[in-house]
């Protein structure tokens, strides 16, 4: 038996690939989920061509020895962090033909897929603050428009390695007295297996942390300002600003209703403070603004865009079945 289909149904793939973790799902053309797998990192710019190459072979390779038999999906769509330009899309799709084995391959940037599984395929806004940030909306009319995304170097503001490094920042200007002492201190040291603050300098040199590492450090900056640390919830309120300004720039820019759905995602609005930092962010830059959990996944996202390469549109069936798939199958 191939993987194929069971009954003569085309199977698709869909992948998001993020900073931290890269998650394929296998959904046949009904919409019911067949399979995930997940790896590590994928960002081609953080992680590099050879890891996210390997990732993206791991996660889809152990979605499909969950469905077992040989594979030929009739597509797949990989929403891709750190995919941005024209070049980035060249080069990720000669990766993907390299590893996921479907005869027709689409990539994008991963807030697309985000944007599509949060909101079921409908019009709007995603912002996601995970191990980096990003805006992303599209219009009825398949208008769109990204702010932020731009990586660590450059931006990625309110997401976790840029939550993490204004951690590390703020230890170091509390020690030298240039700002108020902080709880972050003792906490951050421990995570970094430091005792001595003068070797933050070489945790910050060319053999110091890597991006993953750094973005690791956000929960106890988190933990701390709901603590009441006012350097760490002065660090949140610069994030959710940041963030909220995104949302306020892609909804201007598309020209979108004052009541424009604004679907949050990634780890960090989880967190119940900065989630209500972020809220209030938004709510201060676009006060009709619906802010909406996701309907599904990221990964699922990926999978709705795979089904529309095959003119499989996403009909309340569709979503229905991969809501119920979602929970059987622990798809986070």
């Amino acid at each position: 038996m191939t993987m194929q289909s069971t009954h003569g149904i085309p199977l698709f793939i869909g992948i998001d690939g993020g900073g931290t973790h890269t998650r394929a799902a296998i959904v046949d053309g009904d919409g019911r989920l067949r399979a995930v797998g997940s790896a590590g990192g994928s960002n081609m710019q953080a992680a590099g061509i050879a890891t996210a190459r390997e990732n993206i072979r791991s996660a889809v390779g152990r979605a499909l020895a969950g469905l077992g038999g040989r594979a030929d999906p009739a597509g797949a769509f990989l929403g891709m962090a750190g995919v941005v330009s024209a070049d980035d899309r060249r080069r990720m799709l000669d990766l993907a033909r390299e590893v996921v084995p479907a005869r027709h391959i689409q990539i994008d940037h991963d807030i697309r897929a985000a944007l599509a599984g949060g909101l079921a395929g409908e019009p709007g806004i995603a912002l996601i603050a995970g191990t980096g940030s990003s805006c992303y909306g599209r219009t009825d009319d398949g208008r769109s428009w990204r702010a932020g995304g731009w990586g660590s170097m450059l931006d990625d503001s309110g997401g976790g390695h840029w939550i993490g490094l204004r951690g590390m920042m703020a230890i170091t200007r509390a020690a030298d007295e240039r700002d108020q002492p902080t709880a972050l201190t003792a906490p951050l040291m421990q995570a970094l297996g430091i005792d001595d603050i003068d070797l933050m300098l070489h945790l910050a040199g060319s053999d110091g942390l890597r991006h993953g590492a750094i973005a690791a450090l956000a929960p106890i900056v988190l933990d701390m300002a709901a603590a009441g640390d006012a350097t760490a919830r002065a660090i949140l309120e610069r994030g959710a600003a940041e963030l909220g300004t995104m949302a306020a720039t892609v909804a201007r820019h598309l020209a979108m209703a004052s009541d424009v759905p604004i679907v949050l995602i990634g780890g960090l609005t989880a967190h119940p403070l900065y989630s209500m930092m972020i809220r209030a962010a938004i709510a201060e830059r676009l006060p009709g603004a619906r802010l909406l959990p996701p309907l599904l996944p990221p990964a699922l996202g990926a999978a709705l865009l795979a089904l529309s390469l095959g003119g499989i549109a996403a009909t309340d069936a569709i979503i229905g079945r991969l809501r119920d798939g979602c929970a059987e199958l622990d798809l986070p």
